[in-house]
C-alpha cells in the first residue's frame, strides 16, 4: 500500500486523491464519484479562474453535471477574512450545489470554512505548491483582528494538478517550500514535547509528515526551476502534512514555534513597505530559521548539568506571566490571548521540576534525536535561498528588534510547547535570542 493510500484509508475527511500531470482531465470523474447525484459550483479568484478554474467549469459542464455560474471573489486585497466567509455563506446557503474551490489557501479555507457552515462537503483544485492547508483539518481565517483557527472538515476529494502547479508564480512555490521545511524545526518541538511527557508523539501522523521530508526538501533549485519530479515531491509532501494534521485533528504534526511568528504577525496585521501582507510561507521561512537557530543554541548549552532549582526559583507565577502578557499586548486587537494561552499551558513548581528533570536525566538520548531531526542553521538558510524564499527579516518587512520582540510574544499567543517553552522555562530565553543576534541574524 502506498504512504498516499495509507493516508486516504486512515484520513477521516478526505477520501479521494488525485495527484499528477494533467490531473484536471479527471476532474468531473471525481466530482462524479465523490458527490453523487449532486452538482458543483466552481469558486475561484480572477486569477485562479484564468489559469484552472474556467477550464474546470467547462470539464464539469461537458461531463453533464449542470454545474452552478461560478463565483468569483475579485478583490484585489482578497485573504483568508471573515468577511469574505460571510459573503461565501451567502452563495453557498442559496444554492443546493456544492463547492469546487480552485485555488490555493485562501480560496481553500474560505470554501472549507463557508461550506461547512452550509452543512457541505467540498473539493479542491490545487494550482499552487503553496502551502499545507489543502486536505488540513480547520480553516486558519482572521476574524475580530486575530489569526484564528475554526474547526470544520477537510476536502471530501483534492485534484492536484502537476502541469499546473509547475506554472504557478516561483513565490508562492517558494512559500510552499519553506512551510514544508518548517516541518522540521516543527517535529523537535513534537520530540520534545512528547520526551517532557506533556504531548506524545502520534506515530502514525510522524511518519505521514516526517517519512519523506528530506527528500521533498532536497532539491531547492529543481523546485524553483518547475522541475515536474521535483514540484510532485514538493506537493505530495505539503498534502501529506495536512493528512497529518487531518488524522490528528491538530495542526501539532506540522506547526511548531515556526508557525507562531507567522501567526503573530498576521495577528498584528503586518504589511510590508507597499501595503502588501508577506505570504503565510515567507513568513514562516523566517520564524524556521528562527526557531532552528534557537535549537542551536539549546544543542550548545550543557543540559546535563542544568540547575534545576534557580529554573524552578526563577518560574514567574501565572499572575505574573498573565501580567507580562497584558503589558505586551496592550494596544492591540488581543489584549487577552496571553492570558488564555498562558493559562492553558502554566504549570506549577512541582510539574516543572518534572519537566525539567525529565529533560536533564534524558539529555543524551533527546539530544541525539534532535540532532538527527534539525538541519544546520546554514543548510537551511542555502536552501531557503536557493528556492527564492526570503532569509533575512528585512525581507518581509521585518526589523531585527522586531524579530527579537516578537519571539517573546510568539511564545505568549499559543498554547503549543515548543522551543520558545523550553527557552522560557530553562530561564534561557533572553541569553539565547542575544546569542542568535550576535552570530545569525
Amino acid at each position: 500500500m502506498t504512504i498516499i493510500e495509507q493516508a486516504l484509508e486512515r484520513a477521516t475527511d478526505t477520501k479521494g486523491l488525485l495527484i499528477a500531470e494533467d490531473a484536471i482531465d479527471g476532474v468531473a470523474n471525481m466530482f462524479a464519484n465523490m458527490f453523487p447525484n449532486s452538482r458543483p459550483i466552481v469558486i475561484a479568484d480572477p486569477t485562479t479562474w484564468s489559469i484552472a478554474g474556467e477550464k474546470v467549469n467547462t470539464l464539469l459542464k461537458d461531463a453533464g453535471l449542470n454545474p452552478e455560474e461560478a463565483f468569483i471573489l475579485s478583490d484585489r486585497d482578497l485573504h483568508a477574512e471573515w468577511k469574505y466567509v460571510e459573503s461565501l455563506d451567502k452563495v453557498l446557503g442559496a444554492t443546493d450545489a456544492v463547492a469546487v474551490a480552485v485555488g490555493s489557501g485562501t480560496i481553500n479555507d474560505l470554501a472549507k470554512l463557508s461550506s461547512h457552515h452550509c452543512g457541505k462537503r467540498y473539493m479542491n483544485v490545487s494550482t499552487a505548491a503553496s502551502m499545507d492547508g489543502y486536505t488540513a483539518y480547520g480553516a486558519s481565517i482572521t476574524k475580530d483582528g486575530a489569526k484564528q483557527t475554526f474547526s470544520c472538515p477537510a476536502p471530501l476529494a483534492v485534484v492536484a494538478d502537476i502541469s499546473v502547479i509547475a506554472q504557478a508564480p516561483a513565490d508562492m512555490t517558494a512559500s510552499g517550500y519553506a512551510d514544508l521545511f518548517a516541518k522540521i524545526p516543527a517535529g523537535a518541538d513534537w520530540i520534545i514535547s512528547d520526551a517532557l511527557g506533556i504531548e506524545p508523539i502520534d506515530s502514525f501522523a510522524w511518519e505521514l509528515v516526517q517519512g519523506s521530508l528530506k527528500s521533498a526538501l532536497a532539491n531547492p533549485s529543481l523546485i524553483k526551476s518547475g522541475d515536474k519530479k521535483a514540484i510532485y515531491s514538493l506537493i505530495e509532501g505539503l498534502i501529506m502534512s495536512g493528512f497529518a494534521m487531518q488524522a490528528h485533528q491538530t495542526s501539532r504534526p506540522a506547526s511548531g514555534a515556526d508557525h507562531q511568528f507567522s501567526h503573530l504577525w498576521n495577528m498584528e496585521h503586518h504589511t510590508m513597505d507597499d501595503g502588501t501582507t508577506p505570504s503565510h510561507g515567507f513568513q514562516v521561512s523566517i520564524g524556521t530559521l528562527m526557531s532552528t537557530a534557537l535549537y542551536e543554541q539549546m544543542l550548545k548549552e550543557d543540559i546535563g548539568n542544568l540547575d534545576i532549582d534557580a529554573c524552578v526559583a526563577g518560574w514567574p507565577s501565572l499572575e505574573d506571566q498573565i501580567r507580562a502578557s497584558r503589558e505586551v499586548f496592550r494596544d492591540t486587537d488581543f489584549p487577552t490571548i496571553g492570558e488564555t494561552e498562558l493559562s492553558a499551558k502554566y504549570v506549577a513548581n512541582d510539574a516543572l521540576r518534572h519537566q525539567l528533570t525529565l529533560l536533564k536525566q534524558n539529555w543524551p538520548d533527546i539530544k541525539a534525536r534532535l540532532e538527527h531531526q534539525l538541519v544546520s542553521f546554514e543548510e537551511l538558510r542555502e536552501s531557503l535561498r536557493l528556492v527564492g524564499a526570503p532569509t533575512e527579516p528585512e525581507q518581509i518587512g521585518i526589523s531585527r528588534q522586531r524579530l527579537y520582540s516578537s519571539a517573546v510574544k510568539a511564545q505568549m499567543i499559543r498554547r503549543r510547547f515548543t522551543i520558545l517553552d523550553v527557552a522560557v522555562r530553562t530561564n534561557s530565553l533572553d541569553k539565547w535570542l542575544k546569542q542568535v543576534f550576535a552570530n545569525e541574524f
